[in-house]
């Protein structure tokens, strides 16, 4: 093999832990950041708890997964912002073809509707929430889009003013543009996309809807981002 075809098996060992339906579904549910247990991955996929387990043994040794246990309790979460970005990637390219497929319930309709209103994307907003939020830091001049994401010193300032802490860590970037599935267009991510949405969390301008990774934008939401990014309301419900 030679030196350019060094790294294909790695990358057919990777394709293949994704390369199945069950472990996609559990990538796919835990793209809304949080620590989910076996069982609740095993319901969420429709398998046995037993089947769900060799599959989650797979992906934490492949590195997709970390695995945390407390008491009889065992908790995986993606090993990190890197693999949230692989999976929401791809999941870009499928998107058109899942979007044709009408749902089979007005249960499963109500749920994609409200995905496609607002969610999180690992740990930053996604949907139309997100990409109206980018579009008014970017009609603000507080984010460049021009030559790849980068945060203006107004940006800077703005964060800084109204209380959201930027603290990079690692290799992360400060910012970076993440491909939105639903609308097509990049929206916020990086560590300024993260921080960004855990205060919004925290500050309940958003809440979560139900237990899955919709988010809504609640009416001190609508407040606060109208006062602070000139956002009409309307463009947040």
């Amino acid at each position: 093999m030679t030196d350019k075809d060094a790294e294909a098996p790695g990358l057919a060992r990777l394709a293949g832990l994704i390369a199945d339906e069950t472990r996609a579904a559990c990538l796919l549910a835990l793209l809304d950041g949080r620590a989910w247990t076996a069982g609740e991955l095993a319901r969420h996929a429709g398998v046995a708890a037993s089947t769900l387990s060799e599959h989650l043994g797979k992906l934490v040794a492949g590195g997709l997964l970390a695995e945390e246990r407390q008491g009889r309790h065992r908790y995986v979460r993606l090993a990190d912002e890197r693999v949230a970005q692989l999976v929401e990637d791809l999941a870009a390219q499928v998107a058109p073809e899942a979007a044709a497929r009408r749902p089979r319930t007005l249960r499963a309709a109500g749920a994609g509707s409200a995905m496609a209103r607002g969610r999180t994307c690992y740990d930053h907003l996604a949907g139309r929430l997100g990409i109206t939020v980018t579009d008014a830091l970017t009609g603000r001049g507080l984010l460049r889009q021009d030559t790849g994401f980068a945060l203006t010193d107004a940006g800077l300032g703005w964060f800084a003013d109204t209380g959201i802490a930027l603290e990079p860590t690692g290799r992360r970037p400060l910012v970076r543009a993440c491909l939105d599935w639903t609308e097509r267009r990049p929206h916020l991510a990086g560590v300024a996309g993260a921080a960004l949405c855990r205060h919004a969390l925290d500050t309940g301008w958003c809440v979560r809807i139900g237990s899955g990774r919709a988010v809504k934008v609640t009416p001190a939401g609508e407040d606060a981002l109208s006062e602070l990014l000139g956002i009409d309301p309307v463009a947040l419900r």
